[in-house]
């Protein structure tokens, strides 16, 4: 009997760890072939592909963000093997199984919660005597009848075998995400999240972990993602994993979520002084910041020591943070949302992930709906479209700050601009992305392309079409500077036009080889000729000198140097009155 598993990743570089925990469990009794395809991938590509694998059992790992494609999948497939099985298992088929069942007739079985175990009791019983009632955690139909069998124990994951080991699976460690689980379950009760319905935690032990991290390691994988919902729960059995890992990480990133308020300030001290830069990132569920939404949900959480968390870490300079936001939760409005934005923006994350509630089966706020007048999706994701609070159109305004966040925030493009723009040019954060946003939209600007230079002069042209505070040429200098940085090469084009003459460039750029330490220390050890200068510096003049980066209001040169050999910019300013002392001297 030939057994396929498969699933649509959301892209390719992501890797499904269910098929590997599956495989892991059901060998050598049964072996089974994974294959993986992308939400993007044409059906009939899908489909023709494992039609040639000739299965006799083919099982899918459903999620909420390939569900829809995945039924494509089986419709069609049923239609060319109607003699293969179709099983399908995950967190988007586990709830409302009776339903999906009589929704999908192509479907054969649905294995519900947890699947190895489960799984291969169900190849045994399709091999053998078909006894389908026998297996827990099973829904299949008979004589037209939905059958759903009594739930399964929950297995002790050190009963299952380490699916991080397989041959297939090494070529592509250097170039795909690896996901690993230390632990299954959560000690929270979050209702709008799927892990709320489990109860209790349970830990692989600790020395698998590490040798099965190991391996990873040293067979050449780059980015590993914990998959546990709240990695530092039991503080001992985290701080020695990155104690492992700090010792061991020979370059690899490691990203964890993590719930900051129990985070002890002894376990962050020992991360900032021993952590290299850049191999943990960290995920923070923030969600929101109003208490009487958290207590609805049933979210217990000490902002002021999520705060104390993400500032000790951000201080330390060593760990990426990404903090994510729900907007929709009950009885948080407009208001209440423009708040929590501003509440965790303060705390300048790398980045910022603002989401939108998703009335997941099986969760106690989809169960309740009714009591905050929700509306939502009736299709994956079954994203909110509004509830009593929180009318649709200020759902869509929400999305147009989401679309500008990203794109100008947590792309870090312009950093310095926005940090002076949500300081000084508005009354929050909150209100720059929204009134951008609004306006990025009204220009139709969300229907179009961009380049890194259309992002620059959108932004410009919604600053001219508003009254600002400061001298707009001011942030336009600001924005300049932003521009310099995020280039690695000598950018072929600016989005604004050259204050200077290429006479004057070339007098400029003159004075600068002759007198390098005018401008830094820095500058001069770069040893640079008139030639080098003009092959690889841009300048132009404008109102502001940056300092230690900070600015003021002066005069001055703006010169970029692109390094050939690093592939990096740097930045300097030297005051024109400054240069033009040394040009009379001279």
């Amino acid at each position: 009997m030939k057994t396929v598993v498969t699933t649509l990743n959301a892209k390719y570089i992501h890797t499904c760890l269910a098929l590997r925990c599956l495989k892991a469990y059901a060998e050598p009794d049964f072996p089974l072939e994974m294959v993986e395809y992308t939400i993007k991938d044409p059906v009939m590509n899908i489909v023709s592909d494992l039609y040639d694998r000739k299965p006799d059992v083919i099982g899918f790992s459903c999620y909420i963000w390939n569900i829809e494609e995945t039924i494509k999948v089986i419709n069609m497939l049923k239609k060319v093997l109607p003699d293969t099985k179709i099983v399908l298992g995950g967190p988007e088929v586990s709830y409302d199984t009776k339903e999906w069942l009589h929704t999908l007739e192509n479907v054969d079985f649905i294995v519900i919660g947890e699947g190895e175990e489960t799984f291969k009791q169900l190849l045994e019983e399709i091999s053998s005597s078909q006894k389908y009632h026998m297996v827990f955690g099973l829904a299949y139909r008979k004589d037209s009848e939905v059958i759903i069998t009594a739930p399964r124990p929950k297995l002790k994951l050190d009963d299952v075998p380490t699916p991080y080991r397989f041959d297939e699976d090494l070529d592509g460690l250097a170039k795909r995400v690896t996901y690993f689980e230390t632990s299954r379950g959560c000690p929270y009760s979050c209702q709008f999240c799927l892990s709320s319905i489990e109860v209790g935690v349970r830990y692989v032990d600790i020395d698998r972990v590490k040798s099965d991290l190991l391996f990873l390691i040293e067979s050449g994988a780059k980015l590993i993602k914990f998959v546990d919902r709240t990695f530092n729960i039991k503080r001992d059995y985290a701080l020695e994993i990155f104690r492992f890992l700090i010792e061991n990480h020979q370059g690899c990133v490691f990203q964890f979520e993590i719930t900051a308020d129990i985070m002890r300030p002894e376990v962050l001290s020992y991360l900032n002084e021993h952590a290299p830069p850049g191999i943990f990132r960290f995920e923070i569920g923030v969600q929101s910041t109003n208490d009487a939404t958290n207590e609805l949900v049933m979210r217990r959480q000490n902002f002021e020591k999520l705060k104390r968390t993400v500032t000790m870490v951000k201080e330390g300079g060593k760990i990426d943070q990404h903090l994510d936001l729900i907007a929709g939760l009950p009885e948080e409005d407009y208001q209440s949302f423009r708040n929590t934005f501003n509440d965790v923006f303060a705390m300048r994350p790398e980045e910022l992930q603002l989401g939108f509630l998703k009335m997941l089966r099986g969760t106690g706020l989809r169960l309740r709906a009714d009591q905050h007048d929700y509306v939502y999706m009736d299709h994956s994701p079954y994203e909110i479209l509004k509830n009593n609070v929180l009318t649709f159109d200020e759902i869509i305004r929400i999305k147009r700050v989401e679309d500008v966040l990203e794109k100008y925030w947590n792309d870090h493009r312009m950093d310095r601009t926005v940090e002076y723009l949500v300081e000084h040019e508005f009354s929050s954060a909150f209100d720059f992305f929204q009134e951008f946003g609004d306006y990025w939209d009204k220009r139709g600007w969300a229907r179009i392309g961009h380049q890194l230079e259309d992002l620059f002069r959108r932004l410009d042209e919604f600053l001219n079409a508003r009254k600002t505070k400061t001298n707009l040429e001011t942030i336009r200098s600001l924005m300049m500077v932003d521009y310099f940085e995020n280039h690695k090469h000598k950018p072929r084009k600016t989005w604004w036009d050259f204050s200077l003459s290429k006479q004057e460039q070339s007098h400029y750029l003159k004075m600068l080889a002759e007198n390098p330490l005018l401008v830094s220390q820095e500058f001069a050890s770069l040893k640079l000729n008139e030639k080098e200068l003009h092959k690889h510096t841009m300048i132009e003049t404008i109102p502001i000198q940056l300092t230690n980066g900070k600015f003021k209001s002066d005069d001055s040169l703006l010169i970029a140097y692109f390094n050939p050999k690093t592939n990096q910019s740097s930045v300097y300013t030297i005051s024109l009155k400054k240069l033009q002392l040394v040009h009379s001297v001279q």
